[in-house]
Order: structure tokens, then C-alpha cells, then sequence
């Protein structure tokens, strides 16, 4: 039955991962894993979690499965984290949602809840994306086409060729936003254009599908999110899909929501049964642990203020990262204009630099970052930053 079964080839960044751990130079550097990473160039525990591991650790008498719709709290954790504790879709109990494996998770059973419609929808995503949303939506089987976002010449959002494109949207389109930090470009959204994407939203009947995977790692928690709660106010329907990887720092753990907004309560409870069987029928129940460890942080206070410090100290470090690297670039008379990557937000930056010079910063000063020129900042240290510079400056001949 599998004789015609042919290997795939690897996914060109987890070659990358196995590239750069097979590399044996001492100078070399990883720029091209997304997750965080503190001075040391480890991926740390949160000390709110590791105390909140200790109090779960303690109080867990079962390994019995949890509610199918996870761990109780959990979910209107993320309601409030995400939207606001006084927000009117709150009070009104018009926005439900359930537990998933991750970021990753959420967006495959939101698509699959979009697949559940009266008639096919159309899902548009930023030109360009994170790599993994094309996959996990098309997946479900629905039709994906872009819409532009990045000007490559600036490093910024192209904001009049994305709304142009918006407005020629309709009923039967989703539109996938990133509610901030964007993966993989760092060009965010102002709050200016957040207020024009919702008004066209309001008027044309789009439905926008906001993926905010990084809130508090770009400005701060309540900063990241205004602009959607800016659409969630100019909207009857909406849809978030959440992930707990980046700032709780769970990413083995796989903790995420998928969270849908209706224009009435009722619809909201009939949207929470059908998310619960639609993932049902793909992996029937979420895991606990991660969960768990987010609600106790969420619910205890003296937790959840070690949590946001933490947070903000290390949104801080990817800050001062941006302005060291830049700060060095122009030290060294650099002929590109690396300008952007202080204006852009969250981990990630596209560098704009050619195949050619990637595959050399590669092979001769063992800099490692994905095909695209996407690094993630928070993969510089203060020891790495001139190297890094140096390098480039090599590249970029005057």
C-alpha cells in the first residue's frame, strides 16, 4: 500500500535547525528559530510558571480528561487578556471559545469551524505570512489568496495597497490579520490603519480572523492588543485565535484558544458546541498541563504580576537588541539602510538582503537566518551583535 509513498523533502527551517546544530564553529549564530531566547541564547521558564508548575504540581490529584472546551478559567483568561475586562462583547456573553493544542491548533479548528458555513469562504493572508498559516488553513480545504501588506523598500506596512484591496472584499471573505508583531516581516499595523481595517470591515461584511500570537512582546500587553479590540468594537462577528508559546513561554507545552465573536449570545453558545466537535473529530481532547500552569498565573495575583514584569523585561530586551544591531549597522558605514528594524515590533525582522549574501553569511560566518532574510532579534546577544554587524558589513560592499 505505501510502495509509491515518496519522502518529502525537509521543511526548510527545520533543516535549517538541523544545519545549525550540526555546524561545529564557536562563532556560529541561529537567527532563524522563532522563539525567544535571553542573553544567554536560552530559551528560559518563566519564573511565574515555574511557580505555577509547583502549585500544580502539588493540587493535581487526576490525569483524567479535562473538559472538552479545556481547562476551566482558562479560556476567559484569554477573553479578558485579549479583548479587556470591561469589553461590551464580554458583558453581552456574545464571544465563546474553547482550549486548543496552541496557536497552531486555534487556527485549524477556526477554519474548520469556517468550513461548517452555509456556503465556501475565501481566507486572505498577508503577502507575506507566517509560513504555517497557508498550510493550516488550506488543510481544511479552503481557498487561500493574499492580500499585500509589506513594502520591501521601507521595511514597513504598504497600508494604501492593503486597504485598497480590503475594500474590494465581501461577505464571503475572511481576512487573516496578525494582531501584532508580525511574522515574519516586525511591520506592524498603526492604530490609524487599525481603525480604517475595522471601518472597512464593518462596511464591506468581511470577516476578520485576527491571529495574535505575541501580545506584550511588541510594546506591551494592553498596547499590542488595541487594534483588536478596536475591530471587535466596529464588528458584530469576529474571530482570534491565541497561542500562550511566545509570552508564557509554553512552547512545548502547546496552550492556544480560538475564540469566536457573534452578533448574539445564543450564536455564541452554538459556536462553542461546534468548535468542540470539530475538535473532536481531529485530536478530541486538549492537553491540561499547559493550561493549567496559564490559569494559575492568570488567577493568583502575585503571579500574574511576576508574569507581567517578566514580559515586559523581555519585550525590553528584543527593544534594546533592535537598537544595538541598527546602532552597529550604522557604526560600520553600512551602504543598505537598516533604518526599519527599529520602527518594526516584536521578534522578527525581514533584513532585505539578497539568496547570495544569505548563503554567505551561512557558509563563511556561520549567521544563520531563513531563506526569506527573516531573523528573529531575540536570537542576537549582546556578545553577538558586532559579529552580526560585521558580517553584514561584509556583504554590503560600498
Amino acid at each position: 500500500m505505501f510502495q509509491n509513498l515518496q519522502a518529502l523533502p525537509p521543511d526548510p527551517l527545520l533543516g535549517l535547525i538541523t544545519a545549525f546544530q550540526e555546524d561545529p564553529r564557536d562563532s556560529k549564530v541561529d537567527l532563524g528559530v522563532g522563539v525567544y531566547r535571553d542573553d544567554a541564547g536560552q530559551t528560559p521558564i518563566m519564573r511565574a510558571i515555574s511557580e505555577a508548575a509547583k502549585i500544580h504540581l502539588a493540587e493535581e490529584t487526576s490525569k483524567s480528561y479535562i473538559n472538552p472546551a479545556g481547562v476551566p478559567g482558562f479560556v476567559e483568561s484569554m477573553i479578558d487578556l485579549t479583548l479587556g475586562e470591561n469589553s461590551d462583547v464580554i458583558s453581552s456573553g456574545r464571544i465563546s471559545g474553547i482550549q486548543t493544542p496552541g496557536g497552531c491548533g486555534a487556527l485549524r479548528i477556526g477554519a474548520e469551524l469556517l468550513k461548517r458555513l452555509d456556503s465556501p469562504v475565501t481566507i486572505w493572508v498577508s503577502d507575506p505570512t507566517w509560513a504555517n498559516h497557508i498550510p493550516l488553513l488550506s488543510a481544511a480545504g479552503h481557498e487561500i489568496k493574499s492580500y499585500p501588506y509589506f513594502d520591501a523598500d521601507t521595511g514597513l506596512v504598504n497600508f494604501d495597497a492593503m486597504a485598497e484591496k480590503l475594500k474590494q472584499l465581501g461577505e464571503d471573505d475572511v481576512v487573516l490579520l496578525h494582531g501584532c508583531c508580525h511574522n515574519p516581516t516586525g511591520a506592524d499595523l498603526s492604530l490609524e490603519n487599525w481603525r480604517e481595517i475595522a471601518n472597512i470591515a464593518a462596511i464591506r461584511g468581511f470577516l476578520p480572523f485576527i491571529d495574535i500570537a505575541y501580545q506584550g512582546l511588541g510594546d506591551d500587553l494592553e498596547t499590542d492588543v488595541a487594534g483588536v479590540r478596536m475591530v471587535s468594537e466596529s464588528v458584530s462577528e469576529m474571530m482570534i485565535a491565541t497561542s500562550c508559546s511566545k509570552n508564557f513561554g509554553l512552547y512545548r507545552d502547546r496552550v492556544g484558544s480560538i475564540l469566536v465573536q457573534t452578533g448574539t449570545n445564543d450564536k455564541a453558545t452554538a459556536a462553542v458546541t461546534q468548535l468542540k466537535d470539530a475538535a473532536r473529530a481531529s485530536y478530541s481532547m486538549p492537553p491540561a498541563y499547559g493550561g493549567y500552569l496559564v490559569n494559575y498565573v492568570m488567577s493568583k495575583p502575585e503571579l500574574k504580576v511576576m508574569w507581567q514584569d517578566e514580559l515586559a523585561s523581555m519585550a525590553g530586551r528584543v527593544k534594546q537588541l533592535r537598537q544595538g544591531i541598527l546602532d552597529a549597522l550604522n557604526a560600520r558605514n553600512v551602504s543598505k539602510d537598516f533604518s526599519f528594524i527599529t520602527q518594526q515590533k516584536g521578534m522578527f525582522s525581514y533584513l532585505g538582503i539578497t539568496p547570495k549574501q544569505i548563503h554567505i553569511l551561512r557558509e563563511e560566518y556561520a549567521i544563520y537566518m531563513a531563506g526569506s532574510s527573516r531573523i528573529n532579534v531575540a536570537g542576537l546577544t549582546t556578545d553577538s551583535i558586532d559579529y552580526v554587524a560585521d558580517a553584514i558589513k561584509a556583504v554590503h560592499p560600498d
